[in-house]
């Protein structure tokens, strides 16, 4: 199921400054000045092996009459309703404010039964600042988690408890077993026509405006022996083009589609080409462990040369890099060319995806490779490679065991994860390697 947890506060209580401790970035920007946060910001959070999304959010001012504290509160509560799991921020050096209290007040109207919420005390970077965070149990919301943005203190039990929140929740919408594929891009990129062309019929909404398709649309499809859930998303804008909630709405439905698809068919609109925002739905797919498809749209408008499929080739997996094994096709959906081509693409990928290499076949093709090209010495320590094995997790990841783990170069990995590429048929496919000590 998908995982997504939202921030949600006052203005400048730390909400980035926890944004960036668990995601380890620095995208969101800090400030003591109250709402420099506008703009959502979406992370990636890794947590013992486990991963969820995560949204921040503007500070939540209640009942303002300026326009622009009233389009971060429209957003706020979309988030809340939105969002798998709130985590609520509070500042304990000034304590339980009238706005916390109207944010609770929210929480607690919005908040579906099962959605779980986590208090954070932020700012407790103490002993005695630890022991005033009891102050917000009075809000009723449950545990409260004494913590400090700043230097880390006490996020570590946080991000237990939510890992351990996200492993607890069903989700109920989606048929076991199914291959579930995302359709997702930009606006206006053609998504609701490929999946009008695949089912034959209309039965999503096409126009040539921009953002038609305002929801994440499940479609069961069962035709030419297929059986997989097809889900058409809202188009993914810029975020300085969010100028509607909805559209802020609809990026939360685009995330979340991707988030529990299987594979991702990222179409591109081949009049425009490669656009930077076509590149981060391609980084929060892989950042996801997901499978991609890529389908230039619209190649019926394009004046063609005999070199020309070639050039958009080249230039794609040259933005792509170093992840360029990834399937490129060049379809029009209007004049319905090299649609099933797609489908049949796309569950190459699923496939590959979940391919399990047995060991023993891993080490036979795998450790010669090594023995010829060894990895290099680093600092007078020469690493020997033992053994490999994939470990159990729903995307290929393979463990290499040998005797100096931390000084394996980062190009030398990049040489194993191309030769696993070449060997074992994993285009499209995120592939995780880890180092660990023999």
């Amino acid at each position: 199921m998908s995982r997504i947890a939202a921030i949600v506060g006052r203005p400048n209580v730390g909400k980035s400054t926890l944004f960036n401790r668990l995601t380890e970035t620095r995208e969101a920007i800090e400030d003591p000045t109250s709402g420099v946060t506008r703009d959502r910001h979406y992370g990636r959070v890794e947590w013992n092996g486990e991963s969820f999304s995560l949204i921040d959010t503007g500070g939540y001012v209640p009942e303002s009459n300026d326009l622009f504290e009233a389009s971060i509160r429209k957003q706020v509560e979309l988030a809340i309703d939105e969002a798998d799991l709130i985590i609520f921020v509070l500042d304990v050096d000034e304590g339980l404010t009238g706005q916390d209290n109207m944010v609770a007040n929210l929480l607690r109207r919005l908040r579906k039964k099962d959605t779980k919420i986590f208090v954070v005390a932020n700012k407790a970077d103490n002993h005695e600042r630890a022991h005033q965070a009891s102050d917000f149990h009075s809000l009723g919301l449950g545990d409260v988690y004494p913590v400090s943005a700043v230097s880390g203190g006490g996020t570590g039990e946080l991000l237990d408890d939510i890992i351990k929140a996200f492993s607890t929740m069903k989700d109920e919408h989606y048929p076991e077993g199914l291959p579930r594929i995302a359709i997702v891009g930009r606006p206006n990129v053609g998504k609701s026509s490929f999946i009008n062309a695949l089912m034959e019929e209309e039965r999503q909404i096409v126009t040539e405006i921009a953002g038609t398709t305002r929801d994440a649309i499940d479609i069961r499809y069962t035709k030419f022996g297929y059986d997989i859930l097809l889900v058409d998303t809202a188009g993914l804008r810029k975020k300085n083009k969010e100028k509607e909630d909805v559209e802020f709405y609809s990026v939360l439905r685009s995330v979340r589609a991707i988030e529990r698809a299987d594979v991702c068919v990222l179409i591109l609109d081949a009049e425009s080409g490669f656009e930077s925002q076509d590149m981060s739905i391609f980084s929060l797919a892989v950042s996801n462990h997901k499978g991609v498809v890529i389908v230039v749209n619209k190649w019926d408008l394009i004046e063609k040369t005999h070199q020309t499929t070639g050039y958009f080739t080249d230039f794609i997996k040259l933005k792509l890099a170093p992840f360029s094994d990834v399937p490129i096709i060049f379809t029009s959906v209007h004049e319905r060319q090299r649609v099933l081509k797609v489908l049949e693409t796309t569950m190459q990928v699923y496939n590959s995806r979940h391919r399990k290499i047995p060991t023993s076949k891993l080490n036979e093709v795998m450790l010669p490779i090594i023995e010829a090209t060894p990895p290099p010495a680093i600092k007078n320590r020469y690493i020997k490679i033992k053994y490999l094995t994939q470990l159990p997790t729903p995307f290929p990841a393979i463990a290499i065991f040998c005797n100096h783990p931390d000084y394996v170069a980062e190009s030398y990995k990049r040489f194993l994860e191309n030769q696993l590429r070449e060997n074992f048929d994993l285009s499209g496919t995120p592939i995780e390697i880890y180092f660990r000590q023999k």
